[in-house]
């Protein structure tokens, strides 16, 4: 499946807000990552060319970073800096309530909008630009490489 495809396909319920969702990140994401299908989701990766090592849950793929799905009942952001990085993640939750009044609905890095309509998208244009390349595979190495 290719961006294209998965964009076609979203819920048009969801449609404009999942696009809005992934403007922000592109206009504010870091220089070096790039976007592309990642586990059936658009994703935002650090590429082979970059980290030839890639994924070490499967090297074959690039290092993943953020990812946006439009599922059933939500829209979802996946943010592996904010599972690894305890005072990205103590902002992020900090800040939250500063940019909406929707409970803030997360796991380990998945922020889960069950309202889209009422994404924070200055707070994520924010939290976008907290990493760049270098400190995410940084970060990575730190935290999942053995």
């Amino acid at each position: 499946m290719t961006i294209t495809d998965y964009l076609k396909n979203i819920n048009e319920d969801k449609k404009s807000d999942f696009l809005k969702l992934r403007n922000c990140i592109i206009k504010n994401i870091p220089q070096g990552f790039e976007e592309t299908m990642s586990y059936g989701m658009i994703g935002f990766v650090v590429p082979h060319k970059l980290y030839p090592t890639g994924y070490h849950c499967d090297p074959k793929l690039p290092l993943p970073f953020i990812s946006i799905a439009a599922q059933k009942n939500f829209i979802a952001l996946y943010h592996m800096g904010i599972y690894c990085e305890n005072n990205l993640l103590d902002w992020f939750v900090n800040e939250y309530p500063k940019h909406t009044n929707q409970k803030l609905d997360m796991g380990k890095s998945c922020i889960r909008f069950k309202k889209p309509d009422q994404i924070p998208y200055k707070l994520i244009e924010e939290l976008v630009t907290k990493i760049d390349v270098k400190q995410w595979i940084e970060l990575y190495e730190a935290n999942f490489k053995r």
